[in-house]
C-alpha cells in the first residue's frame, strides 16, 4: 500500500495544433479549475487530453516556471485545508497528552479516538496520492522537460514535501507528533492484549516510508527512519525494560523466558503486519537486550533457574533457556558457567556420598556385632561402593548427554564445557583411576555376561568416556595391568574377545605405547596355552615309554609370564611383594620336571615360580562326602600340611604352618582366613574363633565340612578390592618414579633432535609430549632436569641460564629385563 511513481503515459499533442498565441491567466484558469475538480475526487467529467495540451501549450511557450509555481501553490492550499478540516480536529476530551496517551478518556475511547485520527489521516494520504497521479499525468510534459531542464524537483517529488511540512509538520496541526504518539500508544495497547486497526497504522507507517526529509530522497532521509523509528524504539526500550522487571518479581524462570519467547514472535509479526522489515532486526535486538541479556546472569541463578531444570529434566524448558541465550551469548557463557558448576556440585556430591557411605558401613558392621569388623570387610564394601560410584557418574553423565541431545541441539561448545566439568570432579577424585579401572574389572568378570554385543559395546564406551576423562591415565594404566593380570591369571574374564575390544578403544585414544603390555599380556597367555599342551604331551609320552600304569597325582597347568609385560613390584602384582614358599613333596617333583622340560627348549633362562597367583585343585574327603576345592596355591600348600597328621589329632598351631609352608606371614594370615573364618567355606576349625588371625591360634581339619556344592571355590580374602591407605601410598611413589623416567626420556627426546633450547621451550614440549598419559607438574620437569645436568646428559649453556645444551648420547634410561616370571 506504499506510495509509488505514476507511470502513466498521455501522447503529446502535435504541434500544428497548438495556435502561436497562449494567454497565460485564461490557460491558467481552466487548468486551475479542473485541478480543484481532482482534488474534489470529481474528475469525471474532465477530459485529461485537453488538459495535458493546455499544460503543454504554456511550457511550450515558456510558462514553465509560472505553471510550476501556480500547481504547488494550489496543491498547498489543499492540503492546508485538509489538514485544518479532516486530520487536526479531535474531540475535546481527547487531546494528545505529553506521553501519548489520551488524557481524560477511558481506555476504549481512547482506542477509538486514535483510531480516528488513523483513519482520517490515511484518508488524506490516500486521497493525496490519488490526486497526485492525476496531476502528474496532466503535468507530464513538464516534468520531462522544464523541470529536467532547470534540474528541479518534478511536481510529483515537490507535491510530496507539500504534503510534508503543509500538513504533516506544519507547527499549527502538529500533526507528525501526534501521528506518532497514536501509533505507539495503539502499539502499546497492543502489547497489553488489546485489538486494534492494524490497516490505519500500515497505511500511515507506509506513508512514513514513502516520504524523506529533502527532495534529495536519500534512503537514508526517509521520515520513518528519522521521524518513527527512533521514537518507536526506545518507547519499546522503556516498555520492555519494565515488563523485565515486573515478570522477574511475579515469575519463575521457566515462565519468564517463555513470556520473552512470546514477545520476541509478536514484535516480529507486527513488523511483518505493519512495519518496516528494516526494523524487525532492530526491534528484536531490544527485546533481547532488555528481557534476556540484561538478566540473563540473575534470572537463570534463581532457586527456579536453570539448576532446578537440570535437576528435574526439564528439556523443553532448558531447551528455550538454550535458545534464547543463545539469540545474545554466541559462547553461551553463561548457560557454560552454571551448567559447569552443576555437573561439578553434583559429582562432588556422589564424592561426598561415598565417604559417607564408608563410614555408615563401618558403623554398621559395629553395631551388629560385637566384634570390630575385619579390615578386609570394609575394603570389600569399599570395593562395592567404589563399583556404585563408577556407575552413579555414568548415570549423571547419561543424564547430561539428554540435555545436550533434547535440549541444546548436541552444541559443540556445550560438550566442551560438560567434559571440562567432568574432568575436573573426576580428577579431583585421587582414587578415580583405580575406582574406573575397578568397575571395568568388574564388569569383565561378570558384568557383560548375557549380554548382547551391543550392550557390550555400550558398556565399554561408557567406560571410554571415563577414561577419556581421566588426566592421570599412568596411572590407570598401573590399575588396569594389575586388575586385567588377575582376571587372565584366575581365568575370571568372561570374553577376551570383550577385553581385546577394550585394548583396541584405549589404542585408539592415547596410542600403541599405552597398550603394549597390555597385548602382550594376552600374547604370555597363548604362548603357555601352547607350551602347556607340549608339557603334557611330552609327559604322556614318557610315562608310555616307561609301561607306567599309575595314576596321576598332580597335574600342572604354568603361566609363563614375561616381566615386562606383568606388572610387577619385586615380580609381584601392586601391592603384593615377591613370595616364596616351602612346596610338598608331590608338588616339588612336578615342579622340578617342568623346570628340566621348560630348560631343554629355553636354554639360559631364569626361572621363577610365583605361587601366590596361582590356584589349585585338590580333592578332599569329608565325613559326609567328597569335594573339590578350588583354592589358591598358598592355601593348596596349607590344606596339604594337613594329610600326614594323625586321624585321631588333625592339628597345626599357627607357628607350626608358618614353618611348614615357609609362606609369608602376611600371605599365610590371608589363606587361613579364607579356610577358617569365612562362614560358607570353614574347611579349617580355628581356636579360639575370631575374625583375626593370631599367632597363638590353633588349627584342626574339619572332617565335618558340608556344602551343597561338589565343587567348592575358596577364595582369597581382600582380592580385587581397593587399595588400603598403604597401599594406595606406595602406588603413588612408584607412579610417580615412572613419572620421572618418562620426563627424563622425552628431555632426552627433544634435547638430541633440537640440541639447544630454551627452559619455556622444552617444558611447553615436554608437557605436549607426555599430556596424552598425565600432566607433568613443571616443578617436575625442572627437578629431572636439574638431575640430567648432574650426571652430565645435559648442561646450561655459558651466560645464558635459561638456556640448555644437548651433550652426549646415552642408553635408555629403563631397560626392560630378561627374566621370565613363571607362575
Amino acid at each position: 500500500m506504499c506510495a509509488s511513481r505514476p507511470r502513466t503515459k498521455i501522447r503529446a499533442p502535435r504541434r500544428g495544433l497548438t495556435g502561436d498565441h497562449v494567454d497565460f491567466d485564461e490557460t491558467w484558469g481552466v487548468l486551475a479549475q479542473s485541478l480543484r475538480e481532482i482534488h474534489s475526487q470529481n474528475a469525471s467529467r474532465l477530459s485529461f487530453e485537453e488538459l495535458y495540451r493546455n499544460a503543454y501549450k504554456l511550457v511550450l511557450k515558456k510558462f514553465g516556471d509560472r505553471l510550476y509555481q501556480n500547481v504547488l501553490d494550489l496543491i498547498s492550499d489543499h492540503l492546508l485545508r485538509v489538514g485544518h478540516d479532516d486530520v487536526r480536529p479531535l474531540k475535546p476530551n481527547s487531546a494528545v497528552s505529553g506521553n501519548g496517551l489520551f488524557s481524560g478518556s477511558a481506555e476504549l475511547e481512547r482506542r477509538e479516538a486514535g483510531t480516528r485520527f488513523l483513519i482520517g489521516l490515511k484518508r488524506a494520504w490516500e486521497n493525496h496520492l490519488v490526486c497526485l497521479r492525476m496531476i502528474n499525468d496532466v503535468l507530464m510534459y513538464m516534468d520531462r522537460s522544464y523541470c529536467s531542464d532547470k534540474d528541479i524537483p518534478s511536481i510529483y517529488v515537490a507535491a510530496m514535501g507539500l504534503f510534508r511540512d503543509k500538513l504533516l509538520y506544519n507547527q499549527d496541526f502538529k500533526v507528525g507528533e501526534t501521528l506518532n504518539k497514536i501509533i505507539l500508544d495503539q502499539i502499546r495497547m497492543e502489547r497489553d492484549g488489546d485489538v486494534i486497526d492494524r490497516n490505519s497504522i500500515r497505511s500511515c507507517i507506509c506513508m512514513l516510508d514513502a516520504l524523506y526529509e529533502s527532495d534529495k530522497e536519500l534512503p537514508t532521509e526517509k521520515l520513518y527512519l528519522t521521524r518513527f523509528e527512533k521514537e518507536f524504539l526506545a518507547s519499546s526500550t522503556e516498555f520492555y525494560k519494565a515488563e523485565a522487571e515486573k515478570l522477574m518479581r511475579e515469575c519463575d524462570t521457566a515462565s519468564y523466558f517463555r513470556l520473552t519467547s512470546k514477545r520476541l514472535k509478536e514484535e516480529t509479526d507486527r513488523v511483518q503486519a505493519f512495519l518496516c522489515a528494516a526494523t524487525e532486526q532492530k526491534i528484536v535486538r531490544v527485546v533481547e537486550k532488555e528481557m534476556i541479556e540484561s538478566n540473563l546472569k540473575e534470572i537463570l541463578k534463581t532457586e527456579t533457574g536453570l539448576v532446578q531444570m537440570i535437576d528435574n529434566d526439564k528439556y523443553e524448558d532448558i531447551e528455550l533457556v538454550y535458545r534464547l541465550s543463545l539469540r545474545v551469548d554466541k559462547d553461551l557463557t553463561v548457560v557454560k558457567s552454571i551448567c559447569k558448576a552443576r555437573i561439578i556440585e553434583m559429582g562432588k556430591e556422589l564424592i561426598k556420598n561415598l565417604g559417607a557411605a564408608g563410614e555408615t558401613n563401618a558403623a554398621t558392621g559395629t553395631a551388629s556385632s560385637s566384634k570390630t569388623p575385619t579390615e578386609s570387610q570394609n575394603i570389600t564394601n569399599q570395593t562395592l561402593l567404589s563399583i556404585d560410584w563408577v556407575e552413579k557418574v555414568l548415570v549423571l553423565k547419561d543424564k547430561f548427554d539428554r540435555i545436550l541431545e533434547q535440549a541444546m541441539s548436541k552444541d559443540g561448545g556445550m560438550h566442551i564445557a560438560f567434559t571440562q566439568a567432568f574432568s575436573e570432579f573426576i580428577n579431583d577424585f585421587n582414587r578415580s583411576a583405580e575406582y574406573v579401572s575397578l568397575f571395568l574389572d568388574e564388569n569383565m568378570k561378570k558384568g557383560i555376561k548375557g549380554k548382547s554385543e551391543a550392550e557390550v559395546e555400550a558398556i565399554l564406551d561408557k567406560a571410554i568416556v571415563l577414561f577419556r576423562y581421566i588426566s592421570d591415565k599412568d596411572r590407570f594404566e598401573r590399575y588396569y595391568n594389575k586388575h586385567l593380570a588377575r582376571r587372565l591369571l584366575t581365568q575370571r574374564s568372561i570374553s577376551h574377545d570383550s577385553e581385546k575390544q577394550m585394548i583396541a578403544k584405549m589404542k585408539l585414544e592415547v596410542g600403541i605405547a599405552f597398550t603394549t603390555k597390555l597385548e602382550g599380556m594376552f600374547r604370555d597367555m597363548n604362548v603357555s596355552d601352547d607350551l602347556n599342551a607340549e608339557y603334557k604331551a611330552a609327559r604322556a609320552e614318557a610315562r608310555n615309554a616307561s609301561s607306567s600304569s599309575a595314576p596321576k597325582k598332580v597335574e600342572l597347568t604354568v603361566n609363563i609370564l614375561t616381566p615386562t609385560h606383568w606388572p610387577s613390584v619385586s615380580g609381584g602384582l601392586p601391592g603384593e611383594e615377591t613370595q616364596t614358599c616351602t612346596f610338598p613333596e608331590e608338588i616339588k617333583s612336578i615342579v622340578q620336571d617342568f623346570e628340566t622340560f621348560y630348560m631343554s627348549k629355553h636354554n639360559g633362562r631364569l626361572l621363577k615360580w610365583q605361587p601366590q597367583l596361582g590356584t589349585a585343585d585338590i580333592r578332599a574327603t569329608f565325613a559326609h562326602r567328597k569335594h573339590e576345592l578350588n583354592v589358591p596355591t598358598h592355601s593348596m600348600i596349607i590344606l596339604l600340611a594337613f594329610n600326614d597328621l594323625p586321624d585321631e589329632d588333625p592339628t597345626l598351631s599357627y607357628e607350626q604352618l608358618k614353618t611348614i609352608t615357609s609362606i609369608p606371614e602376611n600371605d599365610l594370615k590371608r589363606n587361613l582366613q579364607s579356610l577358617a573364618v569365612a562362614p560358607k567355606s570353614r574347611i579349617l576349625i580355628k581356636k579360639p574363633m575370631s575374625r583375626e588371625i593370631n599367632s597363638t591360634d590353633v588349627f584342626t581339619f574339619n572332617k565335618d565340612f558340608q556344602s551343597k556344592l561338589t565343587r567348592v571355590k575358596i577364595g582369597l580374602v581382600q582380592s580385587n578390592r581397593v587399595e588400603t591407605e598403604k597401599e594406595k601410598k606406595e602406588t603413588d611413589e612408584k607412579v610417580e618414579e615412572q613419572r620421572g623416567h618418562q620426563i627424563e626420556a622425552a628431555i632426552v627426546r627433544i634435547m638430541k633432535q633440537r640440541k639447544t633450547m630454551n627452559h619455556a621451550d622444552l617444558t611447553h614440549e615436554v608437557i605436549g609430549q607426555l599430556s596424552n598419559r598425565f600432566n607433568p607438574e613443571p616443578t617436575l620437569i625442572k627437578k629431572r632436569l636439574e638431575s640430567l645436568m648432574e650426571r652430565e646428559y645435559i648442561e646450561r649453556v655459558e651466560g645464558q641460564r635459561s638456556v640448555y645444551r644437548y651433550l652426549v648420547s646415552f642408553p635408555a634410561l629403563i631397560r626392560p629385563s630378561a627374566a621370565m616370571l613363571i607362575v
